[in-house]
């Protein structure tokens, strides 16, 4: 076997080595020589046959099975308990009967104290607990999760809705927006789910989420003060001077103390179970069943005591049976029926980040792929039913199906357990709730929000990108000084902006070659690498070359070669720049902006005698770059690779 003889271009200790017997013109006819990419129309067009051609394989494929299998295989698609629940054991019941009896603890308190966020009677918390679980249990793709009312979306509805009816004064007419809104929300989510627009949830990013979340705790919190020191007259305004405001004056009025020692006595109580849960893996049931234990004993104290009359308020009547139809109830003729369908596309929004991400998170644990469309038809199905059975807008909560998971849950049957254990709990035990002190709600809700807090994961997302943090604090300011709409305001604002600056304003960086290997790299990156005299490397960090960045990038190029040349000995002619090679691998499309731009950079170092190449670009660029005859106006330096456009300036001895 004979060896390949070797040309070496030398640059100082620098070597560029090209194999003679493979000549680097014809490397660069294989990009110049490319086959013209599919046009637009030919993509589009493409992607309508194969979709055709899919659904025609699907219908004959269906032509051959009987009806019945025809019928039983849409039901499946439509209901995923027809396939897990064909593999469901008495054993995994076993697991998911006492993992709904723990939800069903924590559901309780939890549903109507979040109903009292919401500003809604007691019962549409636990209205909320039933059918939405059992509606998500036949169509939810997430084994672990917990359906149900939280206090995100209690929040935001209230806030939201109030602006429009106020719900003292008009309890009907609020709840009937309450529904209204649950309704669209439901819409909202099944349309994203169907036609596949989950992108639009990512509006929220993660760090928008935590900032948001983390504000709406605080809101809440403040806002339980009402509850927990029996405040008779509060505002109906979410921003933290408001509440404060409103709670300063309060202390300045006559109040019962009574409230507040209850209250904070069992928040003590429920935070420590919490605290020994966290230490201990095997006592987190003691965690789960505090809010209930600490209801029924407040309640029993209560009731034997009257404390009733000495100023202690409680829940009082409680209706009971089982979730009322209010189809009826749902008034398309309301003048606010369009502020209506934007809370509920706001609520939807918001509702599926949560309920997505914590699906997401356990099924990662479990080893499982989410079908996050799916997830969105399930939960918009869900809302929609609950809708109509007097049900406000139900999500996946974090903490229920933290429980869940740890409880051993096996399916969604924990979920159908724990509807039955609250629609008992509403058909025979509603009277027994009658003495329950509001405190204790009050310490019930305060009890879940530290963990919305997550304060170790605003440190990380400040250490990895600032502007992400920004996004993050904008939405926790946003919630806390003006409202829950204005901090998703803030929160998507900046989140776009972030995408524009990046869009706009692309950076470049400077390449050279590595001591030792063939690779061509950042030399701020790695300051090791070796910068060729005489030659300028850059490369774009952008996917597109377009209107809206072509000038900054061609400006940030000519400021890049004016700043290497004024760094270089002017005395040395060999050191000025005489070669400027642009590496656009990373570059995927480029518009006639773009490409002007670059005829502009192309006649500006021309006329000051240095020489243009392009290195590596795509499929759709180097297409435009011929038709556009802009590879013939910089002479065809167009090259496979970056050694390549070194070795043919070495050759042509412009340096």
């Amino acid at each position: 076997m004979t060896s390949s003889t070797v040309d070496t271009c030398k640059f100082n200790d620098l070597q560029v080595d090209i194999e003679k017997n493979m000549p680097q013109d014809v490397r660069s006819q294989w990009i110049l020589n490319a086959p013209e990419p599919p046009s637009p129309w030919h993509v589009a067009a493409d992607s309508v046959r194969k979709t055709v051609s899919n659904f025609r394989d699907k219908v004959s494929s269906l032509n051959h099975r009987s009806c019945g299998t025809v019928l039983l295989s849409a039901l499946q698609v439509v209901f995923p308990i027809l396939v897990w629940g064909r593999s469901y054991t008495a054993a995994k019941f076993r697991k998911d009967f006492l993992a709904g009896l723990t939800i069903a603890s924590l559901c309780i308190p939890q549903s109507i104290g979040y109903a009292t966020l919401a500003n809604l009677a007691p019962q549409y918390g636990l209205y909320t607990s039933v059918v939405p679980p059992l509606i998500y249990a036949v169509m939810g793709t997430s084994r672990e999760i917990a359906i149900g009312p939280v206090a995100v979306v209690s929040l935001l509805l209230s806030s939201m809705v109030q602006k429009l009816v106020d719900p003292f004064t008009d309890p009907v007419g609020y709840t009937k927006l309450i529904f209204l809104a649950t309704l669209f929300a439901g819409i909202f989510q099944t349309s994203f789910g169907l036609f596949r627009l989950g992108f639009l949830v990512d509006f929220l990013s993660h760090a928008a989420i935590v900032g948001f979340v983390a504000g709406a705790a605080i809101v809440i919190g403040l806002q339980q003060l009402k509850g927990l020191f029996g405040i008779t007259h509060f505002t109906t305004k979410t921003d933290i001077i408001s509440v404060l405001k409103a709670v300063w004056e309060a202390f300045h009025n006559p109040w019962n103390p009574h409230n507040f020692i209850l209250g904070g006595s069992f928040l003590v109580f429920i935070l420590t179970t919490r605290f020994l849960g966290k230490r201990k893996k095997n006592l987190f049931w003691l965690a789960s069943i505090a809010p209930l234990v600490s209801i029924i004993i407040s309640t029993l104290a209560v009731y034997l005591t009257r404390a009733d009359k000495n100023g202690v308020k409680i829940v009082k009547h409680v209706k009971a049976g089982l979730n009322p139809i209010s189809i009826n109830q749902l008034d398309f003729n309301s003048p606010h029926v369009v502020d209506v369908a934007k809370i509920g596309l706001v609520v939807a929004v918001v509702a599926l980040t949560e309920s997505v991400a914590v699906g997401r998170s356990f099924a990662s644990i479990k080893g499982y792929q989410l079908d996050g469309n799916k997830e969105m038809m399930s939960i918009g199905f869900t809302n929609i039913i609950g809708s109509l059975t007097s049900c406000y807008v139900a999500t996946g909560s974090f903490s229920r199906t933290a429980v869940n998971y740890a409880a051993g849950c096996e399916s969604l049957i924990s979920n159908i357990v724990m509807a039955i254990t609250v629609m008992i709990s509403l058909q025979f035990l509603t009277n027994l709730l009658y003495y329950t002190p509001i405190a204790i709600i009050a310490s019930v809700i305060l009890s879940a929000l530290p963990g919305l807090i997550d304060i170790t994961e605003a440190y990380k997302i400040w250490k990895v990108d600032k502007l992400d943090f920004l996004a993050c604090i904008g939405a926790f300011f946003g919630v806390l000084f003006a409202s829950v709409e204005i901090g998703l305001l803030v929160a998507v604002v900046i989140s776009f902006t972030k995408i524009l600056l990046i869009s706009i304003r692309p950076s470049t960086e400077t390449l050279g070659k590595l001591p030792g290997t063939d690779l061509f790299c950042d030399v701020d990156q790695y300051p090791m690498a070796i910068q060729i005299p005489g030659v300028i490397i850059i490369r774009m960090k952008s996917a597109l070359l377009c209107f809206a960045n072509a000038n900054f990038v061609k400006e940030r190029i000519m400021k890049w070669v004016t700043h290497e040349e004024s760094e270089d000995n002017k005395g040395n002619s060999k050191s000025a720049i005489q070669l400027v090679i642009l590496e656009t691998s990373n570059l995927v499309n480029i518009d006639t902006s773009g490409i002007a731009s670059l005829e502009e950079l192309y006649k500006s170092l021309s006329s000051q005698g240095k020489q243009l190449a392009i290195v590596n670009p795509r499929w759709q660029v180097i297409h435009k770059l011929k038709v556009s005859k802009f590879v013939d106006k910089i002479g065809g330096r167009v090259y496979l690779t970056v050694e390549e456009a070194i070795v043919a300036g070495c050759k042509s001895n412009q340096f």
